[in-house]
């Protein structure tokens, strides 16, 4: 897939139409295009919006991106954000005008819709051992002479099968050994004995060509600095070795790849220390919760607690529901649940509350728990709450927010709907 094909593709998006697939948009704009609504710049508050209706912040989505953007460039890295975050192909094209390298992504599914709006790179953070995935993707290797793919092995068994899938095909499939976090950690190859053995593997195919090593200090045991600092160094150490050992012959370049959103500052700190290879290194970050940020874990999480010389991200998601019952003076609900909000680390938080054009803090509410289509409100004696008014939530976990939503708006302070951004979960 082309850049210039996958520009297309993304134009096509503003051709779709919008009908009942869509949650929270206006009925009245049933049958206009997205263009079309885009076009008319619609208010989310005055315009016919209903709800519950998920948002999000285009100056804080635009600020995120230049904030990553600047960091990843004082510290030396090249950076593909995880994709899965958003499944946007929107935001992966605004993510590799910035700078990105490339995007993350997890699973097949998820590299066939970045290759279908022209993504080129593609690091996949995950073992494939699917035969009819590894032929599409050596399909698409032998297609395009520009599409970068690179994923994890973390066993010999796992070389063996992508082995067996993949002979008789063109291009090796680029693959890094997965150094594991530790005991009891996810994925990965415990040992460093264990790595070269995968890396045998690997030497001893046609069909794979070993291009360094990678890992997610995000499941480091009881992570803290100096734990997590000292897996880095490993996975560091783990390059080097290789790299004496020959392993890296014949490369032009040599991946070492790490990051998700809650140490990469830890990373930027070692990998500023990777030492001189047998070819340049790409030292490559992967955080995409920064895209959208959030208001609870990764707001509690994000590395920039740590060094707020180095910026601050902005939560840019929020969830607008209206209260439909109000039973008792301490109780009311609201129509989002678990179908439309993020609940798998934290509950949503209430944070304004709207009523007749007027914007105040949710003073005195808090959400209690989440049915499937009703937020529970606990409302104090200070709380002013009526049926009728629109609950302004700030959600937790950026991942798990984007995936309830098909087709969401993005809308500037005053409300004004600028643009929509397509998922594809």
């Amino acid at each position: 897939m082309s850049l210039d094909t996958g520009t297309e593709a993304l134009a096509r998006l503003a051709e779709e139409r919008v009908d009942h697939r869509f949650k929270g948009l206006p009925p009245d704009a049933e049958g206009l295009t997205v263009g079309e609504l885009a076009a008319q710049r619609r208010n989310l508050f005055s315009d016919g919006f209903a709800t519950p209706v998920l948002a999000l912040s285009a100056e804080r989505l635009e600020h995120n991106l230049a904030l990553m953007e600047s960091y990843t460039e004082r510290h030396g890295l090249a950076f593909a954000p995880h994709g899965k975050t958003s499944m946007a192909p929107q935001l992966f094209r605004r993510q590799t005008e910035r700078g990105a390298w490339g995007i993350t992504l997890a699973v097949p599914h998820q590299v066939r819709v970045a290759r279908a709006f022209g993504t080129r790179r593609v690091f996949l953070a995950n073992e494939l051992v699917d035969a009819p995935a590894l032929r599409w993707i050596a399909a698409e290797l032998e297609r395009d002479a520009d599409f970068r793919f690179v994923c994890y092995v973390d066993s010999v068994r796992g070389v063996e099968l992508m082995d067996a899938a993949l002979r008789g095909t063109g291009r090796p499939v680029d693959v890094v050994v997965e150094l594991a976090a530790g005991e009891g950690a996810r994925t990965g190859v415990r040992t460093e004995a264990e790595c070269a053995a995968v890396a045998d593997a690997v030497a001893g195919t046609r069909t794979l060509r070993l291009v360094g090593v990678a890992g997610y200090e995000g499941e480091v045991p009881q992570a803290d600095p100096d734990r997590v600092h000292a897996y880095l160094s490993r996975l560091v150490a783990l390059a080097v070795d290789f790299d004496k050992a020959g392993r890296f012959a014949g490369l032009t370049e040599i991946v070492v790849s790490a990051g998700g959103s809650a140490w990469f500052d830890a990373v930027a700190d070692v990998f500023a220390g990777v030492p001189e290879l047998s070819a340049p290194v790409l030292k490559l970050l992967r955080s995409g919760a920064y895209v959208s940020h959030d208001d609870g874990r990764y707001r509690d999480v994000t590395p920039f607690n740590r060094v707020p010389e180095e910026g601050a991200l902005e939560p840019a998601f929020r969830l607008w529901a209206q209260v439909v019952s109000r039973p008792s003076p301490e109780q009311a609900f609201a129509n989002a649940g678990k179908r439309d909000a993020a609940y798998d680390l934290d509950l949503p938080v209430a944070q304004v509350i709207r009523r007749a054009g007027t914007e105040r803090p949710a003073t005195g509410v808090s959400v209690t728990g989440l049915s499937d289509q009703h937020a529970w409100l606990s409302t104090g004696p200070e709380a002013d709450l009526e049926v009728g008014d629109w609950v302004g939530l700030g959600l937790s976990h950026p991942c798990t927010s984007f995936d309830k939503w098909q087709l969401i708006p993005v809308a500037e302070a005053d409300g004004t709907v600028v643009d929509y951004i397509r998922t594809f979960f």
